[in-house]
């Protein structure tokens, strides 16, 4: 995977700007307005080791379309294609979100005119200094609309603190028709917005292309940052010769009810189970009262790779509680906990949102930013709706390829396509595992009429991720999307995730949770849904539940595989001391390597069947340790 994002027309890349220029803009900008710097949360460092010139882009438009740079001017040209961007988008707007625009499409009261009935609205021409003038003048001025040059493309080359364009403090919005904005491949590297606590951003019409962030010094391999999080690895190498699968050492990814099993029916003996799981409970309970009561530099290691992986959760856990909430000293009072996350430096390639700053994002387009940390198209960190917008060929080395959440964000009438999170969540991640010093904690996601297709990720949720966040999927299809260890689909750690009325359809993940996986305490919902077509390499086909409580209304889990050698659970595979509860809900149609093809559970779970639902025609047989269910 290359980190070089080329000229954002398409077009030969222009040579990087001097650093006289960038002083010039600074001091220009802030000379016209009176302004004396425009502030910024986080900047990103300047890099010396830019693309070179040579390079094109990625994003390559269909028409021709005028360019313009902050170096000033335009070539001549028509309008830019509008992305693919679709006409048939349309339905009822559920959410809290305020509408700020009437039936007729114009804008409120507040947006175009102040309180005296003045005009605020500006006419911006295709240069890009002109636009970074207007936003500021309109920082100053308690907001405004500016309206961008139609089928202009406004070329960013220099930047401050890390943003390309001034940091949104007020409520501004920026309306274009087929317009774009992008940065300069040869560009230090930078993301295009950033708004600030009290900012208030509308973009309509508009697609926002190229930015990029400077990739952190930090390394992780994804397997090691998921282990706390699933026991596949530990479990296998902890348990007796006796109790594994043949040749299941020579498996890198072998299928985890495999390898419980001796025979036919891999089931691990409840005299060992139940023992290993009290003990486990208990190491855990141990270890999260030693975080509570020990300061920071006291925090319990994690623990040693045969441990179980619930006390290496735990322990996990432990360590980046005693660091993120130090414990007062004797004699002070409770320890102030934060109430909010705070992004990175790095995150938000396309645009960022902070704590306390909100943003509408309508017809719109966020292609091909790439985010050295999280949310390579958008991070949120603050309240944002994405409404009739793609977001599309974005990239992030952490998590949330398309988006990144930790505030309050709706999705509506959308698609999330094509992106790539590195560590998780190719599509959207609500939160983050421990991937620096402590994780974050995820925020509220809801999804609704909207298309999760064609992501990937090389760690958990190839389309979705939640961390310890809520996030519901309502009538939103999440599809061909990839996850190269669970989660193909969606995959949820010590979160709540409500799926209805949606489909999970042809995902694919090389060890567990082909369609779902829910891990880590997780409770989740999936009504009216459909869970079909979706294939893994070990277990659990449509759904992998581990640690959690699961429950299907209504709902079909049908034609998914589970193909690895080892394979089995085309279906469902429930786990030792996890609950899945199904009523009306059909289980038909799966297919696994091994017995059952059906539902597989573990010696310790739980499988209830209610009178109307059905678990027929799997291959090569129904169920293990389910009642009520015909082998």
């Amino acid at each position: 995977m290359s980190n070089d994002v080329t000229s954002t027309d398409g077009g030969a890349s222009a040579a990087p700007p001097t650093r006289r220029r960038r002083a010039l803009w600074v001091a220009g900008v802030a000379g016209l307005t009176g302004v004396v710097g425009l502030a910024a949360l986080g900047g990103v460092a300047a890099r010396d080791d830019k693309p070179k010139s040579d390079q094109v882009s990625d994003a390559q438009p269909s028409t021709n379309r005028q360019n313009v740079s902050d170096d000033g001017g335009a070539d001549k040209g028509g309008a830019k294609d509008d992305g693919g961007q679709d006409d048939e988008w349309s339905g009822d707007d559920w959410s809290g979100f305020d509408d700020r625009s009437s039936k007729d499409g114009t804008e409120g009261k507040d947006s175009k005119h102040d309180k005296d009935g003045k005009d605020r609205t500006k006419q911006v021409p295709c240069d890009s200094d002109r636009l970074i003038q207007a936003i500021t003048f309109a920082n100053s001025e308690d907001g405004g609309v500016l309206e961008l040059a139609r089928g202009c493309t406004y070329t960013l080359t220099r930047n401050q603190d890390g943003d390309g364009l001034p940091v949104i403090t007020e409520h501004i919005t920026l309306k274009g028709e087929h317009t774009t904005i992008g940065r300069e491949a040869t560009a230090d590297y930078f993301r295009i917005l950033n708004v600030g606590a009290g900012g208030y951003l509308t973009l309509k019409g508009l697609s926002i292309r190229g930015g990029q962030t400077l990739q952190s010094p930090i390394t992780a391999d994804p397997a090691t940052v998921w282990a706390p999080y699933s026991d596949v690895v530990p479990s296998t190498v902890a348990r007796p010769a006796t109790t594994a699968a043949p040749g299941a050492k020579a498996a890198a990814t072998a299928a985890k009810p495999a390898a419980t099993a001796a025979n036919s029916t891999a089931a691990k003996p409840a005299a060992q189970a139940a023992p290993a799981k009290a003990a486990v409970k208990a190491s855990a309970k141990a270890v999260q009262a030693t975080a509570k009561t020990a300061p920071a530099k006291a925090a319990p290691k994690a623990a040693p790779a045969k441990a179980p992986a619930a006390a290496t959760k735990a322990a996990t856990t432990a360590t980046k509680t005693a660091a993120a909430k130090p414990v007062a000293a004797a004699g002070a009072g409770p320890a102030v906990t934060p109430l909010v996350e705070e992004p990175g430096f790095t995150d938000g390639a396309g645009v960022l949102v902070q704590p306390g700053g909100r943003a509408e994002i309508l017809d719109s387009e966020l292609l091909y930013n790439q985010s050295g940390g999280n949310g390579g198209g958008l991070a949120n960190f603050g309240s944002t709706r994405l409404s009739k917008t793609t977001v599309a060929h974005n990239t992030a080395f952490f998590v949330g390829g398309g988006i990144f959440n930790a505030g309050v964000l709706q999705v509506d009438e959308s698609k999330i396509k094509d992106n790539t999170g590195i560590i998780g969540g190719g599509g959207i991640s609500n939160g983050a595992p421990a991937i620096r010093s402590e994780g974050v904690v995820g925020g509220s996601i809801w999804v609704y009429k909207s298309e999760v297709t064609d992501n990937e990720t090389l760690g958990f949720g190839g389309g979705v991720l939640d961390v310890e966040g809520t996030t519901t999927l309502h009538q939103t299809t999440v599809g061909d999307n990839n996850a190269v260890l669970d989660g193909g689909g969606v995959a949820v750690a010590d979160s709540q995730l409500t799926i209805k009325d949606a489909t999970v359809v042809k995902n694919s993940a090389a060890r567990d949770g082909g369609g779902v996986f829910v891990t880590s305490d997780s409770v989740a919902t999936i009504e009216n849904s459909k869970i079909k077509d979706n294939t893994v390499g070990s277990g659990g086909g449509g759904l992998f539940n581990e640690d959690g409580v699961t429950t299907l209304r209504d709902s079909e889990v049908v034609g998914n595989r589970a193909v690895g050698p080892f394979a089995r659970g085309g279906g469902i595979v429930n786990d030792e001391g996890s609950e899945v509860t199904l009523h009306r809900t059909t289980v038909a149609y799966n297919f696994s390597t091994l017995e059952p093809g059906g539902i597989f559970n573990s010696i310790g779970g739980t499988v209830t069947l209610d009178d109307e639902s059905a678990v027929t025609a799997n291959r090569p047989t129904n169920c293990f340790n389910v009642s009520d269910c015909f082998a």
